[in-house]
């Protein structure tokens, strides 16, 4: 996951431009946009991380960097 990557996303695209693509690349075709990443396992990821950050940024009225901190913070948790 790489945060340029997600603010990009964020900043030049829809919600359902990036819905179309997850879905696309889900599906093991090609997006409409262009998703950067090393295989199709980082584009999902990446497009899943920008439609986050909206969400987050549409449903609680935060900016960019907070929606991105709540987002990597849940991503942790998950982790450990």
């Amino acid at each position: 996951m790489k945060i340029p990557v997600i603010k990009q996303l964020v900043e030049n695209h829809s919600r359902e431009e990036l819905e179309k693509a997850e879905a696309a690349i889900a599906e093991e075709q090609q997006p409409e946009i262009e998703i950067p990443g090393e295989d199709e396992g980082e584009q999902l990821t990446h497009a899943y991380a920008a439609l986050q950050v909206i969400q987050s940024m549409e449903e609680n009225g935060v900016d960019f960097k907070t929606a991105l901190r709540e987002y990597t913070g849940r991503v942790r948790n998950s982790i450990s």
